[in-house]
């Protein structure tokens, strides 16, 4: 019987330990891979470079634009600008669509998408063709 009892903890043990390896963290790849020094420049008067922040690809309105953008959203219906930066963040998207290649009826239908809810439960398809239009009229194109 003890002999049962010895196996028996021996595979609880191993199985609990199998358990706990399952939440230990990697080894930091920082301390395998040393790092280039950015702090110290090769000549006392030079400085480190800065690179300069990278563009989202998204494209954004001008603060005329964004007016215009709100005003013709307003226009479409003022449910759509009741938060106006997020209405601008989504019609940069539909900017992007547009800019991609998107077809048309992708763009429009993705547009619905994006300015339905909330404020406005929903839409019509010509409400979501107005958001193109005004969108693209506004700054995209």
């Amino acid at each position: 019987m003890k002999r049962k009892a010895w196996i028996i903890t021996g595979v609880a043990v191993l199985a609990f330990g199998g358990v706990l390896s399952l939440f230990e963290d990697e080894p930091d790849k920082a301390t395998a891979e040393p790092k280039p020094s950015a702090s110290a420049p090769d000549k006392p008067d030079e400085k480190p470079s800065v690179e300069p922040s990278k563009p989202s690809g998204i494209p954004s309105p001008d603060a005329a634009q964004t007016e215009t953008l709100i005003r013709a959203l307003r226009a479409v219906d003022p449910g759509l600008v009741a938060d106006e930066d997020r209405a601008v963040d989504r019609a940069r998207n539909v900017c992007l669509d547009v800019q991609g290649g998107k077809d048309a009826a992708t763009v429009q239908g993705n547009a619905k998408s994006r300015f339905e809810g909330g404020t406005v439960p929903s839409l019509t398809d010509d409400q979501a063709a107005n958001i193109v239009t005004a969108v693209r009229s506004s700054f995209c194109d």
